[in-house]
């Protein structure tokens, strides 16, 4: 499932508890609580992809979403969950950038401050788009610990409110229902994979999944060079990233114990995932697809390339005989067009 056979020598940091987590009624109240403000987007095909890939695939487009990708799923549900009083003197989130751009937009929507803090090797494009909102960028170093104290520091200056990326059952709700859409689409899919850093998308999806389709298979796709998930539900410890140079940018944090308690219980593997992996994905995609996603989008497409991919992930045989259905989350569109990694081949 994408786990490796020895165990490496990992600094242990605490193991994540048996945490609650949104309920299926949450997540409807969640859904029904968003959909006036963002889009239900589409479900496309691709019968190039299915025959690299050998499976039926559909590919839920959150590239095409508000915000240029699924986080202002999330960030709409927390912040209209929030009081007037809760956000009387603003918001303050840390982000590499599109739950930034989020959080900025929903603050918009609902007349509060929003203070953005990203590391300062973020994407151009995507500290323009949070500015764009009017968000208030903060840059700090390119850590997750720096990221953690420049935002408490500004809220403790502002009283802000804090909207974690993804350590937040709001979050998790409001990502959740990105799957909840695509399953009520195509409802008979034998897996979904979507990508993984922080878990708040995979979680929620994990959540919406089991629900929907309890027997249904369900993978996280992350980056090599940031693969503390990989590493986390190999142990069954949770393991720590402070930092990575990974071109998937959005795929730079760590799990966190609430992630954690709920990929370790559903989850069924984790991919990895190299550089030029990354970057043949995302080619083929805007090639044959004709759309416009990131790296830490593409991200999923690219186990599914492979020779054998699709044997790797041990489906059992659908009854009808056909190939495998499975969903694909690309989770957003937020591309620095000045720094394309496609090389002149």
């Amino acid at each position: 499932m994408g786990y490796p056979q020895t165990s490496p020598e990992v600094p242990r940091i605490d193991a994540a508890p048996e945490a609650t987590h949104p309920t299926w009624q949450e997540i409807a109240e969640a859904h029904a609580r968003i959909a006036p403000r963002i889009h239900r987007t589409p479900v496309l095909t691709s019968q190039m992809m299915d025959r690299l890939s050998g499976a039926r695939l559909f590919f839920k487009c959150e590239n095409l979403q508000r915000s240029g990708s699924f986080k202002i799923r999330g960030a709409t549900n927390a912040i209209f969950s929030l009081s007037d009083e809760d956000v009387r003197q603003g918001i303050v989130t840390q982000s590499s950038g599109n739950h930034g751009a989020a959080v900025a937009c929903a603050a918009a929507w609902r007349g509060a401050k929003a203070w953005i803090v990203m590391p300062k090797n973020a994407p151009n494009v995507k500290r323009e788009a949070v500015e764009a909102y009017g968000g208030i960028v903060a840059l700090c170093e390119p850590t997750m610990s720096a990221r953690k104290e420049t935002a408490a520091k500004i809220q403790a200056e502002t009283g802000a409110a804090l909207v974690h990326p993804y350590d937040d059952d709001r979050i998790i709700a409001g990502q959740a229902t990105a799957a909840k859409e695509l399953l009520e689409d195509i409802p008979d899919l034998d897996a979904i994979l979507a990508p993984v850093s922080g878990g708040g998308l995979l979680s929620g999806t994990c959540l919406s999944a089991r629900n929907m389709r309890p027997n249904i298979m369900l993978f996280g796709c992350e980056p090599a060079k940031a693969n503390d998930a990989y590493l986390s539900m190999q142990t069954g410890e949770l393991q720590p990233l402070d930092s990575s140079d990974t071109i998937a940018d959005g795929l730079r944090a760590p799990l966190a114990p609430r992630t954690f308690a709920i990929l370790r219980r559903e989850l069924s593997g984790v991919l990895l995932v190299s550089e030029e992996e990354i970057v043949a994905a995302m080619r083929l995609l805007w090639e044959r697809m004709k759309i416009v996603v990131e790296p830490s989008s593409s991200i999923v497409m690219a186990p599914l390339l492979r020779k054998g991919g699709l044997d790797s992930l041990q489906l059992p045989a659908r009854a009808d005989g056909i190939a495998p259905k499975i969903g694909v989350i690309l989770s957003g569109g937020n591309v620095d067009l000045s720094a394309l990694p496609f090389g002149k081949g």
